[in-house]
């Protein structure tokens, strides 16, 4: 995988992820702030992703 590759896949992922807490504040259950969590500890994840890859290129 290139590198232009997966930097869009990442930056569709982070839009998708951004959707789903945007949707997911305006829900009144019991579980959304356990899923919120989950959602936001990916989306760290994925965004740190293009500065790690820069490192060891």
């Amino acid at each position: 995988m290139t590198a232009t590759t997966e930097h869009d896949v990442i930056t569709d992922a982070l839009a998708i992820i951004d959707r789903g807490l945007s949707e997911m504040l305006n829900r009144e259950l019991v579980s959304t702030d356990e899923v919120a969590d989950l959602l936001l500890d990916v989306r760290s994840l994925l965004a740190a992703q293009p500065a790690d890859a820069a490192l060891d290129g």
